[in-house]
């Protein structure tokens, strides 16, 4: 397939996901049904990256703040800093990604086989519209507490790693987690959380769309 094949059936399909649904309420249950397999389901995955990552941040950190002039709760604040405004939103959104993408792909695969995308063309229904509308809204309204959630579990990971090799004290720890907090780059993750649930969610959806055959 060609590039320019390939982006006019990627804007196509980008044209009738976003069309108005013929049935709201199906869209609007399949959305907290798309919240729960996609989101709520990955809770155990991102928290196991979660806990992992704060651990392996407060320990880097901890390993290279040799100086005794420098406080020792700047372990807290850069574990803090470094999970909220790029671990977390970046590399968990990513990985989600992948993961998400293959539930995605084999669900879409599924349904191709099965012959459900050619009864929801029976019916009447905007096939492109119910597969890929849904999903996207799911993950754009999920992913901010799912990455909040692994923020939360991030840092207490890295509280747990300090306190297990003594690189700092619980009170050290705590006040640099509170040291000098920002809201607007917790506000700046969740803005860059959305996109990446906007932006890689519908590029994998519709590529496997592409890929199937299925509009």
């Amino acid at each position: 397939m060609n590039i320019i094949e390939h982006v006019g059936k990627y804007t196509t399909l980008v044209y009738q996901a976003l069309q108005p649904a013929e049935k709201k309420k199906v869209y609007y249950q399949q959305i907290i049904y798309e919240m729960y397999e996609l989101g709520i389901k990955s809770i155990p995955f991102v928290a196991f990256v979660s806990i992992f990552v704060g651990a392996i941040l407060t320990l880097q950190t901890s390993a290279n703040i040799k100086n005794p002039l420098i406080p020792k709760y700047l372990v807290g604040f850069a574990t803090r800093e470094s999970i909220m405004v790029e671990f977390s939103p970046t590399i968990i959104s990513l990985l989600l990604a992948g993961k998400i993408g293959s539930n995605i792909a084999s669900g879409i695969g599924t349904m191709r086989v099965t012959e459900q995308i050619d009864a929801l063309e029976i019916m009447g229904v905007n096939s492109a519209g119910y597969l890929i509308y849904p999903k996207i809204v799911a993950l754009m309204l999920i992913n901010p507490f799912i990455i909040s959630l692994s923020i939360i579990i991030g840092v207490g990971g890295g509280w747990l790693a300090a306190l297990m090799t003594g690189s700092t004290t619980y009170v050290q720890f705590i006040e640099g987690i509170q040291w000098d907090f920002n809201m607007m780059k917790y506000i700046y993750a969740m803005v860059k959380t959305i996109l990446f649930a906007f932006l890689l969610q519908q590029f994998q959806l519709i590529t496997d769309i592409i890929r199937l055959e299925v509009h």
